[in-house]
């Protein structure tokens, strides 16, 4: 049983580390295609105000999208793969 526990904190704390990872790397990968599609709307550089609200505006729309929610399968993934993996082994 101890065994057990350990493997389900210590899956646990691998698989934070993992999503925390993940979802600034999408984050950052976001930010530069909206900065990069300003750019090349706005090739003299445009209001740098205006520029500022254009990417607020698209990370606020990121964060309630559904690749933002497709991140949680960093949890959902590998625990169902490890039960089944338990199951048919016992």
């Amino acid at each position: 049983m101890g065994g057990l526990i350990r493997l389900v904190i210590f899956g646990f704390l691998a698989l934070s580390v993992i999503y925390v990872v993940v979802s600034i790397y999408s984050r950052s990968v976001r930010r530069e295609k909206l900065e990069q599609s300003w750019d090349a709307d706005h090739p003299d550089g445009g209001d740098e105000s205006a520029r500022n609200a254009y990417i607020e505006d698209g990370m606020r729309a990121y964060e309630t999208g559904l690749r933002r929610k497709l991140i949680l399968l960093v949890y959902i993934v590998p625990t169902v793969a490890a039960a089944v993996l338990i199951y048919m082994i016992n």
